[in-house]
């Protein structure tokens, strides 16, 4: 079965602790710290794999993990770097946030490779710590945790034109007359469950890609059928084909069919009953009754009065179709050719102004500042760089933990220590 969407669980590795260890050479019995660093976790990438059309992968595995760096060791070795967990997804696929449903990455157009969530840092070995007054440091960094988060994908059809129509109306003749797409055709409902996509050469250069979207039915925009499943692969496209029975084989009325659907497209997202549209009356052939209204006449009356051009098409014989698709390839050339991307919403791995911390003071008099967003702080900050040490400062200013240490009485030439950093405080 054909999957467009699924959920899964990734998360990236955690880095390597730091080392805590000493020189111990012959007639060196005091010998300095020399403990290495953590490697660093690995990173969760996602990278468009071409040959894949489907999310049928996911339905199987539902865990991806990145590994762990390594721990630091003796003689400042620095532990291995985790190695990163690459998952392939298909061009189109859109990597949302489960829980609040906000985009991550859109895997569309140049964004072919995007690290999701990064792997931990690799925490400093005791060697870093060593000062004129602490000459044999025992302590040394934890890695940075790692991420973790369930995200959505949700696989959206990178296509021109859609192509819409109830069931059985002759989506899938069409799409095979016409393109390079090689869709299954019955005459019994539902027979396409997945989006087909099709290339439309018209020579010279001249073409367009379409997907055939699956028959929608009445209540599509409420989750009826499988209706947010197709109505999504719409997203993308910038023109819409009704192809509609314009013989009435079913019983069906081609212009309430055309009505109907536009007002699940209107429910679904507004702008989707905004983008520009054509009729494609099919079926044409099958019309022998004159004594009623020609139902073709009828589609023109009703329809192009609005700005709706109808075109009436055999997609059996082909007649008319060639004039159907030069419209259409003729109409895109009018409209903005970028593919529609959908815009970041949601970093992972931002600090979150939820978590806490504790404001404490040690026995030698020194200020300790600890929790949870203390430690992820450090572990995304490079303390080494100007840059990084007075965003560092910013963040103490900002998070009101300058103004807690106020409330603590600190003064002047105090000692603030952070999980074995020490600084001296000045206003």
């Amino acid at each position: 079965m054909f999957a467009d969407s699924a959920k899964i669980f990734i998360k990236s590795g955690k880095g390597g602790d730091g080392h805590v260890s000493f020189r111990r050479e012959l007639y060196v019995p005091d010998g300095g710290p020399d403990g290495g660093d953590g490697g660093r976790g690995g990173d969760v990438i996602f990278v468009v794999d071409k040959g894949l059309n489907t999310l049928n992968d996911f339905r199987h595995v539902r865990k991806y993990v990145a590994k762990d760096g390594q721990e630091g060791g003796k003689r400042r070795c620095h532990g291995k770097d985790g190695e990163d967990c690459i998952v392939r997804v298909p061009e189109g696929t859109v990597i949302k946030e489960a829980e609040s449903g906000k985009v991550i990455a859109d895997m569309s157009g140049d964004n072919q490779r995007e690290v999701i969530l990064r792997g931990g840092r690799g925490g400093q070995g005791n060697m870093h710590y060593a000062t004129a007054t602490m000459q044999a440091p025992k302590y040394a960094q934890p890695g940075q945790a790692s991420q973790e988060l369930y995200v959505i994908l949700e696989l959206k059809v990178i296509a021109d034109v859609g192509l819409l129509g109830f069931p059985n109306v002759g989506k899938s003749t069409l799409l095979s007359r016409v393109t390079n797409a090689t869709p299954k055709i019955a005459n019994y409902h539902f027979t396409t469950l997945h989006p087909n996509l099709g290339v439309v050469d018209l020579g010279d250069g001249e073409g367009f890609v379409m997907a055939d979207i699956p028959g929608l039915i009445e209540g599509a925009s409420e989750g009826v059928g499988l209706g947010h499943a197709f109505l999504r692969h719409l997203e993308r496209t910038k023109l819409l084909i009704h192809l509609v029975d314009a013989a009435g084989t079913e019983g069906r009325d081609p212009v309430e069919d055309i009505y109907t659907i536009n007002k699940e497209l209107a429910a679904y997202k507004p702008e989707l009953a905004e983008l520009p549209q054509v009729i494609a009356a099919n079926k044409t052939d099958l019309i022998f009754d004159q004594e009623e209204e020609n139902p073709v006449e009828r589609l023109k009356k009703e329809f192009e009065p609005q700005g709706v051009r109808v075109f009436p098409i055999s997609a059996v014989s082909g007649q008319g179709v060639r004039e159907l698709l030069w419209h259409v390839n003729n109409t895109l050339k009018t409209l903005d050719t970028k593919t529609v991307i959908f815009e970041k919403e949601y970093t992972p791995g931002l600090l979150s102004p939820n978590l806490p911390y504790e404001v404490s003071q040690a026995d030698d008099g020194a200020y300790v500042v600890e929790g949870p967003l203390i430690e992820k702080m450090l572990g995304y900050t490079n303390l080494d760089s100007e840059k990084g040490f007075a965003f560092f400062q910013k963040f103490l200013k900002e998070r009101g933990i300058l103004d807690r240490l106020k409330e603590e009485g600190i003064q002047e030439g105090d000692t603030v220590r952070m999980y074995g950093l020490e600084f001296d405080y000045y206003e």
